[in-house]
């Protein structure tokens, strides 16, 4: 039995401590320390650890073969440069920095420390979103996507998301997820991006904003929208909108009655899958009804987490090819950092 990769976690919010509970119960992994800026309630399992408050002081001592960065946005390059630096591959949570320059400059330390880069793109490891990329995959180009994730939040989610936005705006922090979709689905190339914001509240900076939304030009002529807004006065109506349109049907997630858009599993789940033919017969009419592919049994939000981080370690134990993994995390967030740009400046952007 090959001994089990020993891994530092870094940061221990919501995303931090799933990770860390995911490496607790992997028999692949053993963990070597938890650290935090300040003391936070751990779960069980967990409570044994202790946490330290140095980030560079455990990769001297400990001497880690991962280190797993699920700190806030404006650290990650730091951080896992660092990390590739002293000889641990890198987990890094989305984004993966930023700037466009930074995120090429963690890929770089990466390639040249020969270490694997894996980033917190959950999405791609969901069996029913890998279902919905390959559906729209099979209806052929050129492509409509309209996906937002809007979520009302009020009290400690809130305060999270203040946080958040001292370094990075809601259409970057969630968009990336959503521009890797898109970009999984066409093979097409970004070439445009216009974005708009608004400051709906005074309890952010005035140069952020709580609430934005962004449109992509590919150059098959697909286009795409993403919408993020958060706070107590966003609103709960058609917050989770995930549909892909072509010349030959659509695809679509249909979601329950009822769900919370502050609900962290409620930003995975699809419930279910909505297949939509355009064919229409001799009378005009469609010629089969939509199938609707049910997603029951689904994996939890902890469940994905510890599908990521089988995926680490798949990734170092068998020596995965990541260069296609790293490149779509830096273009999906080139796309949101020049839809940021384009809120503040006023003007579209070419990529």
């Amino acid at each position: 039995m090959a001994q089990p990769l020993r891994v530092v976690v870094a940061g221990l919010g919501n995303m931090g401590r799933s990770h860390a509970l995911a490496y607790h119960t992997n028999p692949g992994f053993e963990i070597a320390a938890l650290i935090n800026r300040s003391n936070v309630p751990l779960p069980d399992g967990l409570s044994g650890y202790g946490i330290r408050r140095s980030f560079d002081e455990a990769l001297r001592d400990e001497k880690p073969d991962v280190a797993c960065i699920a700190t806030y946005s404006d650290s990650h390059a730091d951080y896992a440069v660092r990390a590739l630096e002293a000889g641990c591959h890198v987990f890094v949570e989305k984004p993966l920095a930023t700037t466009v320059a930074d995120a090429k400059r963690v890929v770089a330390a990466a390639k040249a420390n020969g270490r694997k880069l894996v980033i917190g793109y959950i999405l791609r490891h969901h069996p029913s979103w890998i279902r919905l990329i390959a559906e729209a995959r099979k209806l052929g180009g050129p492509y409509v996507f309209r996906m937002n994730l809007n979520q009302q939040s009020s009290g400690h989610t809130w305060e999270t998301h203040k946080q958040l936005m001292q370094t990075t705006s809601p259409i970057v922090d969630c968009g990336v997820h959503y521009l890797d979709v898109m970009l999984q689905i066409t093979d097409a190339r970004p070439v445009e991006v216009r974005g708009m914001g608004v400051r709906l509240t005074q309890e952010v900076a005035p140069s952020m904003y709580n609430y934005g939304h962004l449109q992509v030009l590919f150059d098959d002529g697909s286009v795409g929208w993403y919408e993020a807004g958060w706070g107590p006065m966003i609103s709960e109506t058609a917050f989770f909108v995930k549909d892909v349109i072509s010349p030959n049907g659509c695809v679509s997630i249909v979601m329950k009655e009822g769900i919370k858009s502050d609900d962290i599993d409620t930003h995975t789940k699809t419930s279910t899958i909505r297949l939509h033919s355009a064919a229409t017969g001799p009378d005009g009419k469609f010629v089969k009804a939509d199938e609707m592919l049910s997603m029951a049994g689904e994996p939890g939000h902890q469940d994905l987490c510890d599908l990521e981080q089988a995926f680490v370690l798949k990734a170092v134990r068998e020596d995965l090819d990541l260069t296609r993994h790293m490149d779509d995390a830096v273009k999906s967030l080139a796309v949101c950092l020049a839809a940021d740009e384009s809120v503040r400046s006023g003007a579209a952007v070419k990529l």
